[in-house]
């Protein structure tokens, strides 16, 4: 079983950065996607950022030029940071994993809150 641990959620200020973290475990295929989804309430879930297993990146045009993905192959473990984070931001992220073990299949984290707010 897939396991997507996330870290670095809270509170923070207009303009203020955060840091997100994602450690995923368990049986993990080499070629993968990691990235992270957000859901603000009565709104679809969408995709924020994703990262290839070779490093190729795309973001959603909300936060393109503000939120950088990254990640540790290492340690299977994706970043996500929030500069000059705006109030529209607010919303609940979620890691997510896509694998190719013949299909695809994705894997989801529970969700960390991120609250944008003066």
């Amino acid at each position: 079983q897939v396991q997507l641990v996330e870290s670095g959620g809270g509170l923070v200020q207009p303009g203020g950065s955060l840091r997100l973290s994602c450690a995923a475990s368990g049986s993990i295929f080499s070629i993968n996607v990691m990235g992270w989804y957000r859901q603000a309430p009565g709104k679809q879930r969408e995709l924020v950022a994703g990262i290839g297993s070779g490093g190729s990146t795309n973001y959603a045009d909300s936060v393109n030029g503000r939120f950088t993905i990254s990640r540790d192959n290492a340690k299977n473990t994706v970043y996500l940071q929030m500069n000059s984070v705006k109030p529209e931001d607010t919303a609940v992220y979620y890691c997510w994993l896509r694998v190719f073990p013949g299909t695809q299949y994705d894997y989801w984290g529970q969700g960390t809150q991120v609250t944008v707010s003066s």
